[in-house]
């Protein structure tokens, strides 16, 4: 059987993509590697308590918010979401003071006026800026305006410069980017798009799931199976079988051909092009392109469970640093900032069950047990483990004292533990590196130089639930055209 189009990852933009496809007729199958769909959403258990992988919280879910209309598209509203609390869905702690950040363009400048009165004018201009960004990125999706996507002058300015030149007190500065531990931050490289679209999207309004990010896939693959869409787990794909020039079927470790007209990849483009035969006569130029890309860095996180009764549910994030100096955390090796992320606690209970502690860490970290299998990296892994997950806790303690008295048990992860289960290169959280000096080589497009190869997910503009899902909307659109995929959006 020759599918329309197959689909090579699981994850948010592969599922995404089958939804869009299918809804306009067409016959789709979606490959995972592992046993579980949702790549980096899933969730997993662990002695009866359920943690996250990588989701914890979206935003731009306000009644006329971008993400909602997304969300609203793909049947995803109807979830038990937790708005955040306005007054404060993300709180900066820095030298022992809290910053409220709150939820609304108007309350997020006046609340954070009210510790900078004399900057008002500053956070004005700071937040329409942001507000620019979340609009342009929005419209992107009109026919009309999709072509001038990257000519927006935001992609080729630094978000590091942009602070600077708008922002006169130094101290708000490191506030601002304070909740910025949900991409990687990089004076040099890092653009003001990027950085605008994500912390836009929060101040929209941010929200938790009840349940988890697992919640997304099990409700997107539910709807896919009824729209009549192939799911096949556990099939890692190693090659992309080519008839004149053209791929002609993803082949799995078992055998197994899944021949299809076109192809979307959903994981990292340096993996997908592993999978091409060089007899495909694919461009060196494109193939070094690729492969000589930057990956952001990835994150470290424990995942406490907690003793009941003990830790009061905070209904917001906390940003915790031992530094003011936003731009450069962990870049010794030491834990100098952390986030802290609670699960929605059962049954409306006041005291949280769950808390995820996630810190940047380079791969460099761990790149010797690089090979070795889960579960077998040896002692000096495991003693680095703990050592980090001490520093996490300590450094989260300066706002939430007792937290370490709190824990029942714990768990951690580390770039490697993304890589193994994900197969992102040096478990990059973020996808790959964008450079506001580069912005053409470092933004990719969904197609290739292979006519029926397409790419979707993190790795092409933008990251998070919403760069993902307006990703999936420019990859269909290379298929089956904006306005078609776009339609009742």
């Amino acid at each position: 059987m020759k599918h329309d189009v197959v689909i090579i990852g699981s994850g948010l933009g592969g599922l995404q993509c089958a939804y869009i496809l299918a809804k306009h007729g067409l016959d789709v199958c979606v490959l995972e590697q592992n046993a579980q769909m949702g790549g980096c959403l899933q969730s997993f258990m662990r002695r009866g308590v359920t943690f996250d992988t990588g989701f914890h919280y979206v935003g731009g879910l306000s009644e006329n918010g971008p993400l909602r209309r997304l969300l609203s598209y793909f049947g995803l509203m109807d979830l038990p979401w937790q708005p955040l609390d306005a007054a404060s869905f993300d709180e900066v702690c820095l030298k022992g003071v809290s910053y409220p950040f709150a939820t609304g363009h108007e309350a997020f400048v006046e609340t954070l006026s009210e510790k900078f009165p004399s900057q008002h004018d500053n956070l004005k201009q700071y937040d329409a800026a942001l507000r620019g960004v979340g609009q342009h990125l929005f419209d992107s999706l009109h026919p009309r305006s999709a072509s001038d996507f990257y000519n927006d002058t935001a992609f080729s300015r630094p978000a590091y410069t942009f602070l600077q030149n708008t922002v006169t007190d130094a101290t708000l500065r490191s506030v601002l980017a304070g909740t910025s531990l949900k991409l990687e931050l990089d004076s040099k490289q890092l653009p003001f798009y990027v950085y605008a679209q994500i912390n836009n999207s929060f101040v929209e309004g941010a929200a938790r799931l009840h349940g988890g990010g697992q919640m997304l896939v099990d409700s997107l693959c539910n709807e896919l199976r009824s729209m009549g869409v192939t799911l096949v787990t556990d099939a890692p794909v190693v090659k992309l079988a080519a008839t004149n020039r053209v791929i002609s079927a993803a082949l799995t470790a078992d055998g197994r051909a899944y021949e299809g007209r076109q192809f979307i990849s959903d994981v990292h483009p340096a993996v997908t092009l592993q999978l091409i035969d060089e007899k495909m006569n694919l461009r060196k130029v494109y193939r070094n392109r690729i492969c000589s890309m930057e990956n952001t860095r990835g994150m470290f996180t424990v995942n406490l469970a907690l003793k009941p009764g003990v830790l009061p549910y905070l209904n917001r994030n906390l940003f915790v640093y031992a530094s003011d100096d936003m731009w450069h955390v962990n870049k010794s090796g030491h834990v100098d900032a952390v986030m802290v992320s609670y699960a929605c606690p059962p049954a409306g209970s006041p005291y949280a069950h769950t808390v995820d502690l996630l810190t940047p860490m380079s791969f460099s970290e761990v790149a010797q047990w690089q090979g070795t299998r889960v579960g077998h990296r040896g002692a000096d892994y495991e003693k680095l483990k703990k050592q980090k997950a001490e520093q996490c806790i300590a450094l989260a303690e300066r706002r939430l004292p007792g937290l370490r008295s709190a824990v029942d048990h714990l768990y951690t992860s580390t770039p490697l533990s993304y890589l193994d289960y994900t197969s992102t290169p040096e478990g990059s959280a973020y996808g790959l590196r964008k450079d506001c000096g580069n912005v053409m080589l470092s933004f990719l497009t969904p197609k290739t130089p292979i006519d029926n190869l397409y790419l979707t997910g993190q790795n092409l503009n933008l990251h998070g639930v919403l760069g993902v899902s307006m990703t999936a909307f420019f990859t269909c659109s290379s298929i089956i055209g904006l306005e078609a995929a776009t339609e009742g959006l």
